[in-house]
Formats: C-alpha cells, sequence, structure tokens
C-alpha cells in the first residue's frame, strides 16, 4: 500500500508566500548554514551547545528576545567539553549555571538529561563526531532520517522533533525538520490533510508520514524544508531578528 500525496497550485503558493514573506535574518542564516553549508563546525563544543539548545527550546518560549535564546548566545557558552572534564557532578553544575541565567524551567530534568548524555557521549569516546561528519559527507534524504531516528533512540530527552533539531542547528539537514507547535499550528491552519497534534507526532511513523508530506509539498514548490521551517518559525515572532540574536 502507497500513500499518494495530491498537490494543488494553490498549496504551493501558500507555501512560496511563508517563505518570501520571512525573508529575515533568521531565514538567510539557515540558507547559509543548511543549505549553501557555510561555517559547519563539528565540535564538541558545538554538540554541547546544539544538546542544550534541543532541551532548553523542547517546551518554553526562544524566541529572539527571550532568556533562552540569550543564553544560548553568550560567548563564551559557559557549558564546554573543557569546562566539564574535572566536575564532579555535572548535573549539579549545570544546574547552577541554568539558574545563573534565570532558566528556572523543567531545570531539573534538562540537567538531568544532559548530564546523563555528556556522560554517554564522553564513554563511547565521541563517536557521534564520526556519524555527524559521515551525514555532513554524504547529505541525503535517507541519511538525515536514518541519524535523526539513531539520536532520537540515544540520547535522554529527546524524541523525534529533538533529534531533528539537533542536526538542523549543526547545519547537517535539509529535508528533516522539527515538527515544533509552530510548524503544526500552521499546517492545521493551511489545511493539511490530517490534524496534527505533538502527542501523535512522538511516535516515529507518523512523524515520518508527516514529514513525508512536508517534504513533498516543499519539493512542488522548490523550496527546502528547512528553509520552510525557518519562515515558519520566525514568523510568529513580532521581535526582528538580526545577525546577533540568531541561534538556531
Amino acid at each position: 500500500m502507497k500513500l499518494h500525496w495530491e498537490i494543488e497550485g494553490n498549496d504551493i503558493q501558500k507555501i512560496k508566500n511563508i517563505a518570501n514573506e520571512n525573508n529575515n535574518n533568521f531565514l538567510r542564516n539557515r540558507i547559509e548554514r543548511n543549505v549553501e553549508k557555510k561555517n559547519i563546525s563539528i565540535t564538541k563544543d558545538n554538540i554541547i551547545h546544539s544538546m542544550m539548545m534541543c532541551l532548553l527550546t523542547s517546551q518554553q518560549q526562544s524566541g529572539p528576545d527571550s532568556k533562552v535564546s540569550k543564553f544560548l548566545n553568550l560567548k563564551p557558552f559557559p557549558i564546554t567539553a573543557d569546562s566539564i572534564e574535572n566536575v564532579k557532578n555535572v548535573e549539579e553544575f549545570i544546574k547552577q549555571i541554568l539558574l545563573g541565567n534565570e532558566l528556572t524551567r523543567f531545570i531539573n530534568k534538562i540537567s538531568e538529561y544532559s548530564s546523563f548524555n555528556l556522560e554517554e557521549l564522553k564513554k563511547n569516546n565521541w563517536e557521534i563526531i564520526e556519524k555527524l561528519e559521515f551525514l555532513n559527507k554524504n547529505p541525503s534524504k535517507n541519511n538525515e532520517r536514518e541519524l535523526a531516528d539513531y539520536l532520537k533512540a540515544k540520547l535522554t530527552g529527546f524524541g523525534p522533533k529533538q533529534s531533528r533539531n539537533f542536526l538542523q542547528a549543526l547545519g547537517l539537514t535539509k529535508y528533516e525538520i522539527p515538527i515544533d507547535s509552530r510548524i503544526i499550528h500552521w499546517l492545521n491552519e493551511f489545511g493539511f490533510p490530517i490534524k496534527l497534534s505533538s502527542t501523535l507526532l512522538s511516535e516515529i511513523d507518523y512523524y515520518h508520514f508527516v514529514s513525508d508530506g512536508i517534504q513533498e509539498l516543499c519539493e512542488k514548490a522548490n523550496i527546502y524544508p528547512c528553509v520552510f521551517d525557518a519562515a515558519v518559525f520566525s514568523s510568529f515572532d513580532s521581535i526582528e531578528y538580526t545577525t546577533e540574536n540568531v541561534v538556531f
């Protein structure tokens, strides 16, 4: 049995319109990193930063003027491979940094998940870097999905959305996107053939099904899904994105 997505001209125009209407710094940054592959750097510190971003933005505001965004834009970023190397209690170390930056929402879970993941990454000698480098050198729809699903299984606190957010933030994906509440809202208003919900999207097969539909739509509109994602995400923010407050 095979599903056929029937896409009409009006559907294609809606996708093009959202991209044209939100041609901002956030979207242009996404094109430079994820499409043109500029300044891709796969390091331990960038992996840590992307992981923290995924956990922090999972269920709280992350617009350009949010506390989360300001924290993720800190230079230097306070949580690095070197900073945790000789720390006895990584969970408490991370918790205190989050508290110091007024990030208290889900602080216990975020600290627990991030410290557990960091220990696992160290235990496996950061083999994740090799997998990320492979995707960077061998980009394809299948490789993106395969690695995203692998990360979902390996990283605590990561579902299908967070695993794709992680790869997208590193500039490694064009097709697999994080289907978050903004994308869900936009697609439901757009008239996606099935009513979307965040609960159902936690199931990987359902996530694949919806992602296939998004990719088909974007292909017809000649727009990469990662660009569509940036356009929709930024369309919900009233504050302008600048070169300084673009994080992911």
